[in-house]
């Protein structure tokens, strides 16, 4: 920390073996402090350095001996490095540590290399090896067994599968040691994750990642102009760039503005993963461009000719130069430029004007330019009299009469008029006065403040409003059922169709008007919608009464978009007995929600 005194924190997480995140900073520390990582697995190891070389680009080479602290107390105590035991199974072997595995193509086959090391030399220990693949039922299966007195050995002829390797110590009375076991997998890679694309100028940086980190995974990279759709088909169409970690696209080809189309696919000594797609952009900082020019023209051979400076030997001076020059470099490149400038100086300050050509061998290949070096650049047609320019630059601004593009692509939009009746901000932030859209729109959120007029629409989401001016329930007098007789049942039926394309629920409410005439029989009613039946028995004969009224009322929920509904009257006695009934059916829907 602040104070020279060492720290420890907690590590949070560790990204791709090189990125630590700790749970906090101690105070103090500065950059390129020195840390250390410690973790179960890892053993500390002590190193004496033995000299420092100072070499010719400033770094230095260090020469040192691994350190075990047990050898000071051995050699004060005049003891050997290898005591001899009490008893022959006093001594047990040292735990293995460091075990990695290298995996190598061999004719169709593979073999993997085994290393590891101990904490300490043991006399006559050897290491027992054990070498299991994982069966298709989830077990393992023993592959191959080996000792050896080496701290390496070579699997060979190993098909491909998930592998366990362990590995551990025997001494010379046959104990063993505490094992060291890792895994490995001779496969093909999985695809690419993620692949992360960095614009630049003329330029598109590819990083890809794996979901999980492989140190032996490296990417091939191919490269289109147009999308492929046929994923099969990208060895035959896009343009294969090479196999690295990570690759920039560059080249004056690659334009601002444009999409262009990276096919990236992993690959290790096993094999290939599949293709995976990534699509991006150049820069679109115009700024940036315009710096990037800069210090192109300002290099080349014709930009130093026009923007060199001479000096004048007098004040309030003036010269006119022309200049052609054409030479052959030292790898055999020609160049060629012609142009005139002219330069003044008035009170002390220095004035150019010039224009110039140019065909230069730049490092991406042959570069003709036409520079011009002025503080305004203006194109005039002098037709009919004609004295107003079509196009100036001055400073750093072109003004046009008109102009008709085919591709325009600019950062900030803005009309004229004070305030702007149009402006499109980098953000993309649009604001304007009117617009009248004839397309599509397609919008994640926003808010209206005045009215909205359309013929038709649809809403897949919650619509809430503070008045509605319509209906939102459908209404229906059914066709009515009169009967006059001892024994006799007559019905009415209708089917409603929901105009909407999806299934949304609705209430379906049938109210069964019914009337009795005359007569002493009994009267029921029965409602069917869709197939969920009430029955009710109405209007109970009383003597006396020559007319009774009652309204049978059956409601179902349902989502379904075709409703049958079907009512029907029944009467029966021994007495001719006078009935009717007019069903009403209505349709509504609601969000509200009920509570107790």
């Amino acid at each position: 920390d602040g104070e020279g005194l060492p720290v420890s924190v907690d590590v949070q997480s560790v990204t791709d073996g090189v990125q630590v995140q700790v749970s906090r900073i101690p105070d103090g520390v500065a950059e390129y402090s020195v840390w250390g990582l410690k973790l179960p697995s890892l053993r500390q190891r002590l190193f004496r350095c033995v000299a420092v070389r100072e070499n010719d680009d400033g770094t230095y080479a260090i020469t040192a001996v691994q350190h075990v602290p047990e050898k000071e107390s051995i050699v004060d105590n005049g003891a050997s490095f290898d005591p001899q035991p009490g008893t022959i199974h006093g001594t047990v072997p040292p735990a293995i540590q460091h075990l990695t595995t290298e995996i190598l193509a061999e004719e169709g086959q593979y073999q993997v290399l085994a290393r590891w090391d101990t904490p300490r030399v043991v006399k006559g220990a050897s290491f027992s090896l054990r070498l299991n693949v994982a069966a298709e039922d989830g077990s393992d299966r023993l592959v191959s067994s080996a000792g050896t007195p080496d701290t390496q050995y070579r699997f060979r002829g190993l098909t491909p599968g998930r592998y366990t390797l362990s590995v551990r110590a025997v001494n010379s009375q046959g104990q063993q040691g505490d094992p060291a076991s890792t895994q490995f997998s001779i496969s093909a890679p999985a695809a690419p994750s993620f692949i992360e694309l960095t614009p630049g100028y003329f330029q598109i940086t590819a990083t890809p990642r794996q979901a999980v980190y492989d140190p032996t995974v490296q990417y091939e990279f191919w490269f289109s102009d147009a999308q492929i759709t046929d994923i099969h088909q990208v060895e035959n169409a896009a343009r294969y760039l090479g196999t690295a970690l990570y690759w920039i696209a560059a080249s004056v080809n690659i334009r601002p503005g444009r999409d262009y189309y990276f096919y990236i696919r992993a690959v290790n000594q096993v094999g290939k993963s599949a293709f995976v797609e990534a699509t991006g952009q150049a820069s679109n900082d115009a700024a940036g461009y315009l710096d990037f020019f800069k210090g192109q023209i300002t290099e080349s051979h014709l930009g130093k000719e026009l923007l060199e400076k001479v000096e004048l030997t007098e004040d309030n001076a003036s010269k006119l130069q022309q200049f052609s020059k054409e030479w052959q470099d030292a790898n055999d490149k020609w160049n060629a430029m012609w142009g005139v400038k002219i330069e003044q100086t008035k009170d002390g300050k220095y004035y150019v004007a010039g224009l110039g050509l140019s065909m230069e061998d730049m490092p991406d290949g042959k570069i003709s330019q036409f520079l011009v070096a002025a503080d305004r650049i203006a194109y005039i047609n002098p037709a009919n009299g004609n004295e107003t320019p079509g196009f100036v630059m001055q400073g750093d601004q072109i003004i046009m009469n008109e102009a008709f593009l085919k591709y325009l692509s600019a950062p900030t939009i803005t009309s004229g008029g004070n305030p702007p009746a149009f402006s499109l901000t980098p953000d993309g932030k649009l604001t304007a006065k009117n617009a009248d859209i004839s397309g599509h729109i397609n919008a994640v959120s926003g808010s209206f403040t005045g009215e909205i007029n359309a013929t038709s629409g649809k809403f897949s989401g919650v619509i809430e409003a503070r008045e509605f001016v319509g209906d939102i329930c459908g209404s229906k007098v059914m066709q009515g059922v009169n009967i006059r007789a001892t024994n006799d049942e007559r019905s009415t039926s209708t089917r409603y169709t929901d105009s909407a394309t999806y299934q949304i629920g609705k209430t379906i409410t049938v109210m069964a008007n019914c009337e009795r005439n005359g007569g002493s029989g009994a009267i029921t009613v029965t409602i069917n919608i869709n197939g969920q039946v009430k029955t009710a028995e109405v209007m109970p004969y009383t003597a006396g009464i020559p007319a009774m009224y009652q309204t049978v009322v059956f409601s179902v929920y349902t989502t379904s978009p075709v409703v049958d509904i079907s009512v029907s009257l029944r009467v029966g006695g021994q007495y001719t007995t006078e009935a009717s009934v007019w069903p009403l059916v209505m349709v509504s829907r609601s969000g509200n929600n009920f509570t107790n």
